[in-house]
């Protein structure tokens, strides 16, 4: 198992549309994230910054690295891309976090 955090950022204004986006979340994109060894994916919002603090857990041997390429995960970029920091291929701005602490 491999544990990764990353943040990203909300524009002020769209926790409520974030929360929907996400709550409504592509079935095809779930099964893409599965696929690709991702079991266990949790997003937090720090309110007073708009950072998103997103935490995933990992299968060993996971493919979590080609997501970026694979088109649905490209789709869902656009679509987020109205609401959230992002780079020009419309991918969010992340930037990794490193692990201090973890309890099992």
């Amino acid at each position: 198992m491999e544990i990764v955090g990353f943040k990203m950022k909300l524009l002020p204004g769209f926790k409520e549309e974030y929360k929907k986006r996400h709550d409504e979340i592509w079935p095809d994109l779930l099964k893409e994230l599965q696929n690709a060894g991702v079991y266990d994916y949790s997003i937090f919002l720090d309110e007073e910054t708009n950072i998103l603090f997103a935490v995933q857990k990992l299968a060993q041997n996971n493919t979590a690295g080609k997501l970026p390429h694979r088109e649905i995960v490209k789709k869902w970029w656009d679509y987020m891309s109205d609401i959230m920091e992002v780079n020009p291929d419309n991918s969010p701005v992340v930037t990794g976090l490193t692990s201090v602490f973890h309890m099992d």
